[in-house]
């Protein structure tokens, strides 16, 4: 039976050093993948969501080529894409609100996978970096988000353990 330690009014497991240190590397390395590409796309003048979107296929293909008709549709959708990576980012590096973060990642990351499946007869004019059959990068980060949202690592490690925590009351 796992020992339980409590911080405040939160009771977190005792991990091991080495089980708590690859759950926050887990957490930094996938913030920095949406910070980094959100930093990106915000530097980029050029850069634009609607050469993705029209390349959708699948079920809400209709729905992503609709965006791309309206060029105030685009402007909020990348600023949306744009700001919510940043945010998702910062949020998993920090250990700050990351359970919110790491929902959001992977809200996010679904609708880039609904966009552009990796489904046997889709055909893509963009490069892609593999080959892939149901599971690509995008699944992959989606499940190890949700391990993220599961293990509240920034509790321990992050602003997180700042913003939940109470002292207990004396008495």
């Amino acid at each position: 039976m796992q020992k339980e330690i409590t911080l405040g009014q939160m009771d977190l497991p005792n991990y091991r050093n080495v089980q708590l240190t690859i759950l926050v590397i887990l957490r930094v390395l996938i913030g920095w993948h949406f910070l980094y590409e959100g930093v990106v796309k915000l530097l980029s003048p050029y850069w634009s969501s609607v050469g993705y979107l029209l390349e959708a296929k699948g079920i809400f293909s209709g729905l992503f080529n609709w965006i791309t008709a309206s060029s105030t549709a685009i402007r909020v959708v990348d600023f949306l894409n744009i700001w919510g990576l940043i945010a998702i980012g910062l949020g998993l590096i920090l250990g700050c609100l990351t359970r919110a973060a790491s929902i959001a990642g992977i809200i996010l990351l679904g609708l880039y996978y609904v966009a552009n499946p990796p489904f046997v007869g889709f055909k893509y004019s963009f490069p892609t970096e593999g080959s892939y059959l149901i599971v690509n990068k995008n699944l992959i980060e989606i499940f190890a988000l949700a391990v993220l949202t599961v293990f509240p690592t920034g509790k321990i490690i992050g602003l997180d353990r700042l913003i939940f925590y109470k002292k207990k009351s004396a008495g």
